[in-house]
């Protein structure tokens, strides 16, 4: 199926019971048991939720994923990523992230006996250069917030393949309509859902996705031990969101190429910042990936 198709059914099926074809919202905290420990696939709702269930699967499709672990928060997301690594662990970091990221790494993990340098990842020779016996994770952001800043996935999966490194990538800007990091080598993929995924400024959320299974592993149990899960009505906004996703693309598209065509013919303009005009320095690192 072609990625609107997948983005429309993807995860959901009909309702058992009555038959409706929208994914209903199960919002449940526990199930019923017909007896002890003898339950239909569902215990209590932090271990899983059949609303949330359609959703992790949903996005894992798009991403090209087997695994898709669905958080109440980009950020909580990203907190799990780093939260497989351990004390002592060093990890490297696209220098410009978004400052919640950075913020998080420095103020909390950080103090957690977690260590990270801050890099260029556009920049390889920097890469290499920044990695250590110790390293354990290359965390990337491409394009980056707010300076649209593209690190090259291909090679960066390389140089972690050849380090033993995992690299987990924030795709929340790019979405999984332009771009699909595990195609491109990443371990770990991850997206704050409240923005382009949901794209109706209704719901908070974030999403991890790998088909790594000992990493799936990891982050799942994290999602059911730390408890920082989504509601059954935000996995449904999310939903929703997900069946428009390659139309509202595919528009952002069209009106930010306007606008930055425009900015960039006018006198008054010193520079446009967007990998889509030519003229930017990554255009053809942006259409390649």
């Amino acid at each position: 199926m072609g990625f609107s198709t997948d983005a429309i059914h993807a995860g959901q099926r009909p309702d058992p019971t009555t038959g409706a074809i929208i994914t209903p919202i199960y919002q449940t905290s526990t199930y019923v048991q017909q007896s002890i420990g003898v339950h239909q696939g569902y215990e209590y709702a932090r271990g899983d939720n059949p609303t949330r269930e359609a959703w992790e699967a949903n996005v894992a499709t798009l991403e090209g994923a087997k695994h898709g672990i669905a958080f109440g928060s980009g950020m909580a997301a990203i907190d799990a990523v780093v939260c497989t690594l351990s004390a002592g662990d060093h990890f490297v970091m696209t220098n410009d992230v978004y400052g919640g990221t950075f913020r998080l790494f420095r103020r909390i993990r950080e103090r957690h006996g977690l260590t990270f340098d801050r890099v260029k990842t556009s920049d390889l020779a920097a890469v290499r250069a920044a990695l250590r016996p110790e390293t354990k994770m290359l965390f990337v952001e491409t394009p980056t917030n707010p300076n649209l800043e593209i690190s090259d996935l291909r090679e960066l999966s390389a140089i972690c393949r050849e380090r033993g490194v995992v690299l987990a990538v924030d795709n929340t800007f790019m979405t999984p309509f332009f771009q699909r990091p595990i195609s491109l080598g990443a371990d770990l993929v991850v997206h704050s859902a409240t923005k382009y995924l949901n794209g109706h400024s209704d719901m908070v959320g974030g999403i991890v996705l790998t088909s790594n299974d000992e990493l799936a592993e990891r982050v799942r149990f994290l999602q059911f031990a730390a408890g920082a899960i989504p509601g059954p009505f935000d996995c449904w906004l999310g939903l929703r969101g997900t069946k428009t996703l390659a139309v509202r693309m595919e528009r952002h598209e069209q009106n930010a190429k306007v606008i930055a065509q425009k900015l960039d013919a006018h006198p008054a303009t010193r520079r446009v910042v967007y990998p889509g005009l030519p003229s930017h320095p990554q255009h053809e690192l942006a259409k390649r990936q």
